[in-house]
């Protein structure tokens, strides 16, 4: 037998289990070499998609010595926009581009270029910055339930989900510390919750108990109960999921940390900007702000459906001295007083700019509309799903889309996918593929499209099952080998090769 086919039927193994038998397993030379294999013939398959420009673009490994023409610049990077503005501007990509429509992106861009040079770590020469970045933390509390509570409700722009996620876990941590004297916290997460929090927790060193979730994909709340101890520092709750769109009972989780004393954080990065308009039109969105006593902070992407340039979300706190925790001051260094909100020292202020005039410029009545379309393309797409007898959606969910097959190879089905020009999602635990539907999707005949072209999809692989080459076969590998560590290796690979010029 093979050996990496050997390595295959050991998914029933502990996972820390096989970690052990892992590392001893890739001592031995001749599986280091099997692995080495599949490493050199994987990355051979991705360098051409990972690095398409070589023949037609000139590549750079130092600096030239000789500057090149802004005029010859401008219209190389002319030709690169236009060869990948094709990719995303029909509605043909899952999530990445929310807005998209030319008007909108020409407004951020002039808004953008009038504040290029701004810089919040000096906020005396650009106090406006600090009026944006204020403004938008308080418009965006306010839609997230401030406006109920009597609890002052605060926060920060940050550059992204990730950044607020690792925010708020490092303000748990240094608050759980300093206040309760917890020296090995930890935090329960679904594990449905953003790669974000792994994260958090390898980067602050903070425990995770993954939760599971039941047969709907929402978090367990009595195995949650049950993983409550001295030593956690928050909850988390996802409204919805990035896997599966799914809302978790919020309500119910959020209460057991408040009777607890414990921190809950609602990760409102996909839905924070689409879920209070939904609820208000009438859809059946629960409570999952700060109207829940439970509920201490909560982070919301505006750079998703805030319909912001790339690079910003919120986190928010109830209350200032939990946002005290994630704030950094030095007071020794000989080069003065240093402090900052956030991770970074200089920010783009341009970015926060652009932010604010996106929320500005949309209002109340835009988002609602905007939700509104979302949720009808949404219910007409999740109803071509369900007329696929070999498919199965995922829960029940409202607009991130996820569906599986128990008959045909769902990763063979978004190969076909991808060869008539659509760029999805591929899942793993279950093997899935999702659609995140944005505003992109909600042109006419796009859902239609996306409905015809899964079908002939589904029947391309049942009548062709044996088809080979595309990502299903690494996108089959790293949802079934159980030799994590390679997978992770992989990965790194994958890294590697996108910094290779």
């Amino acid at each position: 037998m093979d050996p990496m086919e050997f390595v295959n039927k050991l998914d029933w193994i502990p996972p820390r289990l096989m970690a052990k038998l892992e590392r001893n397993l890739r001592k031995i030379p001749y599986v280091q070499e099997q692995i080495q294999g599949e490493y050199d013939e994987i990355m051979g398959d991705l360098e051409e998609t990972l690095k398409p420009y070589r023949k037609d673009f000139t590549s750079f490994s130092e600096i030239p010595a000789d500057g090149r023409d802004k005029k010859d610049i401008l219209a190389e990077m002319q030709s690169l926009n236009e060869l990948e503005s094709a990719k995303w501007e029909d509605g043909f990509v899952s999530g990445a581009v929310y807005h998209g429509d030319k008007t909108h992106i020409d407004f951020l861009n002039k808004v953008y270029a009038l504040n290029s040079q701004s810089n919040p770590l000096h906020s005396d020469i650009w106090p406006s910055t600090a009026k944006y970045e204020a403004e938008i933390v308080s418009m965006t509390a306010q839609m997230l339930g401030a406006k109920g509570t009597d609890d002052a409700v605060v926060g920060t722009v940050t550059s992204g989900g990730t950044e607020s996620i690792l925010l708020a876990m490092k303000s748990y941590r240094d608050y759980a510390r300093d206040k309760k004297g917890i020296k090995r916290p930890n935090m329960i997460v679904p594990t449905t919750a953003h790669a974000a929090f792994d994260k958090a927790s390898q980067y602050f060193g903070i425990k995770m108990i993954r939760i599971p979730v039941d047969e709907n994909f929402q978090a367990d709340v009595e195995a949650t109960r049950k993983a409550i101890n001295r030593n956690t520092i928050v909850i988390v709750g996802s409204t919805p999921s990035f896997p599966h769109g799914i809302i978790d009972p919020i309500e119910a989780l959020s209460e057991l940390a408040y009777k607890r004393d414990v921190g809950f954080h609602t990760d409102a990065c996909l839905g924070g900007f689409v879920l209070p308009w939904a609820q208000k039109l009438g859809y059946a969105v629960p409570l999952f702000d700060f109207r829940l006593r439970g509920v201490t902070s909560i982070s919301a992407d505006t750079h998703k459906y805030g319909y912001a340039a790339k690079g910003t979300s919120v986190v928010l706190y109830r209350g200032e001295e939990l946002r005290h925790y994630q704030f950094y001051t030095t007071t020794e260094w000989p080069g003065g007083l240093y402090f900052s909100p956030t991770l970074a020292g200089s920010r783009p202020g341009a970015l926060s700019a652009a932010c604010w005039a996106s929320m500005l410029t949309m209002g109340a009545d835009g988002y609602t509309r905007a939700a509104k379309s979302i949720m009808e393309t949404a219910e007409i797409i999740k109803k071509g799903v369900r007329q696929i007898p070999e498919l199965y959606i995922l829960g029940n969910p409202l607009y991130v889309i996820a569906f599986g097959s128990d008959t045909v190879d769902v990763f063979k089905v978004m190969d076909y996918m991808t060869k008539q020009g659509w760029s999805l999602n591929g899942l793993h635990k279950p093997s899935a593929v999702h659609l995140c539907v944005t505003l992109r999707h909600t042109q006419p005949g796009v859902a239609e499209k996306f409905t015809e072209d899964l079908q002939a999809g589904v029947a391309f692989v049942r009548e062709n099952p044996d088809e080979e080459g595309g990502m299903a076969p690494i996108y089959g590998m790293g949802s079934s080998l159980p030799l994590r560590g390679v997978v992770s290796d992989m990965l790194k690979k994958y890294l590697d090769l996108l910094y290779k010029v």
